[in-house]
């Protein structure tokens, strides 16, 4: 947690700017017991976009922060400035985690710190960051990367995803949510790039699968199959796995698993209810089950993630707004 610090110089965007701004720089939510210190840090005064700012720090600052966010690049073909670089990369190399919105990764790639790990940008520049920084693997796939120390997001909302995905590490699933019913937007989305390159994103009561998402949410403890959601949806299950696919960039199961998942997350941070309880509760059988999956998505088992974020969330209320039941 502690102090995050935006880098920003000339040439910045403003949307991921402003993104990065708005979910660390408005304060405590959803019970968090404490909230970021936010440093915007860069030259005496710098023009992102169509605006002028004045920072509060220089990016001699950067190194002081824990989380340093680097704002979307606007102009790819322009090597990013180079006290910026050397900034960014002494900010990683004093221990704090970097992490870069849009083609911000085009500094983190300048500064070396993408060598050697996986990463994306914004899908009309992977290419562009491919050629340029060979030994950076770029996913063009995916809405942002996690390489603990080093983060990188696709383009413009996908900054958000990566916003609130430090949230959650940070302060777990339901203070992520809370954060994330503020600025109206879903917690959690799943899928990659790919739905967003050819295929413009379906209004929310606008595609084909808008009765049927609620309907299964409302339902994660039975044991749902493709031909149940499909017979829902009054369509096969083959029609169904086209939707599926144009609409989340998954498939039926994939979406419905991330989901059980989700909901885990959020019971081992609310209730005391057992690892048992819990895979009841979510679909998933059995405990055996739940900690397969959850290991293998999630990257710990549900009692070592509970034992990490029951203590900061133990307080929050839940996803309906609801505190939790104290023992």
């Amino acid at each position: 947690m502690g102090t995050v610090a935006l880098a920003v110089t000339e040439g910045m965007l403003h949307f991921e700017l402003s993104v990065a701004y708005e979910v660390f720089g408005s304060g405590p939510v959803g019970g968090a017991a404490s909230w970021y210190e936010l440093a915007v840090c860069g030259p005496e005064s710098v023009r992102v976009g169509r605006f002028r700012m004045e920072p509060d720090h220089g990016l001699d600052r950067l190194p002081l922060a824990d989380t340093v966010i680097v704002p979307g690049w606007a102009d790819v073909d322009v090597a990013p400035p180079a006290d910026l670089v050397d900034a960014v990369r002494a900010a990683h190399e004093a221990g704090a985690r970097v992490a870069s919105l849009c083609t911000g990764a085009f500094v983190l790639a300048a500064a070396g710190l993408l060598d050697g790990r996986r990463a994306t940008t914004h899908w009309a520049h992977t290419g562009v960051l491919a050629a340029r920084h060979p030994r950076v693997a770029v996913d063009p796939d995916v809405l942002y990367v996690d390489n603990g120390s080093v983060l990188t997001s696709a383009g413009k909302a996908a900054a958000l995803d990566l916003c609130l995905h430090l949230v959650r590490l940070d302060h777990g699933s339901s203070v992520a949510n809370a954060v994330a019913r503020r600025l109206v937007v879903p917690p959690h989305r799943g899928g990659g790039q790919a739905q967003f390159v050819t295929t413009p994103v379906p209004a929310p009561d606008n595609h084909p699968l808008a009765d049927l998402f609620p309907w299964v949410l409302e339902r994660l403890d039975r044991p749902l199959t493709v031909e149940d959601l499909a017979r829902r949806a009054r369509m096969s299950s083959r029609h169904l796995g086209r939707h599926f696919r144009s609409v989340t960039g998954t498939t039926p199961l994939q979406w419905l698993l991330t989901q059980r998942i989700r909901h885990a997350q959020e019971l081992l941070e609310t209730t005391d209810d057992s690892v048992d309880a819990v895979a009841a509760a979510t679909g998933m059988g059995t405990a055996t089950t739940l900690r397969r999956h959850f290991n293998r998505t999630v990257g710990v088992p549900p009692d070592t993630y509970r034992r990490t974020f029951r203590t900061r969330t133990a307080t929050a209320p839940d996803v309906n707004g609801h505190s939790p039941q104290r023992p």
